[in-house]
């Protein structure tokens, strides 16, 4: 992870100056969109990139210590050793950025990636994830308990009815209580865009969240019925970028939920390298929230190795 964003204190006044201009938003999301990507060994590079990205997550009703197990061997290995083999990249260390999981489970993949040898760091979602509706002091203590088991990222939501009412005040002082819980563990706040109504208010929220002290601003819980789109992504962005060129603090960018394909991976990244530059597309600032967008990715490499696509039983799964 890049130094840690402390945050600054709240500037209302910044916040009420935001306006967003959202034909402009929607033409420049077109234009990436449309992004020619590259192919052959360039690609397949770049697909390595993403995979390196990607905090690989389970979070399901049904999750028990086996399948967050299998997930934590699959974030240690992610791709076949034998496919690497052929790209000259076996030893490069390629793994995800992450696992991902819910509090309940953070001591099993804690145990699971000690019992693998990996330093891979566990990301916990909290504060009443996915929806932020419970009482604050039990949201708070979430965090300190998934602290505690080990989780070296938390993964907050934001309260949608402070930020839907306008209550920028109350928004910050909650993120910051979070932040304080957090500790040493890095701070990812999800703003659940797809719950914000409107541009201009997707960005307020992501001044906030970074004046709050957040190191990483995230798009959705991936519970919503609109999650990870392109237009919000720029208005997240761009407010990343405005909060860096005023405080010198870098913050870290992550889109979730419904990035199922390797071909909207690298158009992720295109993203990123346009809007942001280069450095925003390592995992200290850039992570992609997923759990089946790695099978896709896979199954490319496959493709660039062999010339042929695998069937996904071939392919070890998470």
């Amino acid at each position: 992870m890049s130094a840690r964003n402390p945050g600054i204190n709240l500037d209302l006044q910044w916040v009420s100056r935001v306006r967003v201009n959202s034909q402009a938003v929607l033409k420049r999301a077109q234009q990436i969109e449309g992004r020619k990507v590259n192919k052959k060994q360039w690609q397949a590079a770049w697909l390595l990139r993403a995979v390196t990205c990607i905090d690989l997550t389970t979070l399901a009703g049904d999750d028990t210590p086996s399948n967050v197990h299998r997930l934590c061997l699959k974030a240690s290995q992610p791709i076949g050793p034998e496919l690497l083999d052929s790209m000259d990249m076996k030893d490069r260390g390629i793994t995800t950025a992450a696992v991902c999981v819910y509090p309940s489970r953070v001591a099993d993949a804690v145990r699971s990636l000690k019992a693998a040898n990996s330093s891979l760091p566990v990301a916990s979602v909290a504060t009443g994830f996915p929806a932020g509706q419970t009482p604050l002091k039990s949201r708070i203590e979430e965090v300190r308990s998934a602290v505690q088991d080990g989780a070296s990222e938390i993964d907050v939501v934001i309260n949608r009815t402070l930020a839907l009412t306008g209550q920028w005040a109350a928004v910050y002082d909650e993120l910051r209580q979070f932040r304080e819980a957090c500790g040493h563990a890095h701070m990812k706040s999800i703003l659940a865009v797809g719950e914000l109504g409107t541009f201009t208010n997707v960005y307020k929220a992501s001044l906030v969240a970074m004046m709050a002290g957040s190191d990483f601003i995230k798009t959705s819980t991936g519970k919503e019925a609109v999650n990870a789109t392109y237009p919000v992504a720029i208005v997240m962005v761009r407010a990343i970028r405005d909060y860096y060129l005023s405080t010198g603090h870098k913050v870290g960018f992550k889109p979730a939920g419904g990035i199922r394909t390797a071909k909207e991976s690298l158009v992720w990244l295109t993203l990123m390298k346009e809007e942001l530059g280069d450095e925003w597309l390592r995992p200290h600032l850039f992570r992609l929230g997923a759990s089946s967008l790695l099978a896709d990715i896979e199954r490319q490499i496959y493709h660039h190795v062999t010339g042929q696509y695998a069937a996904y039983h071939d392919l070890p799964m998470a």
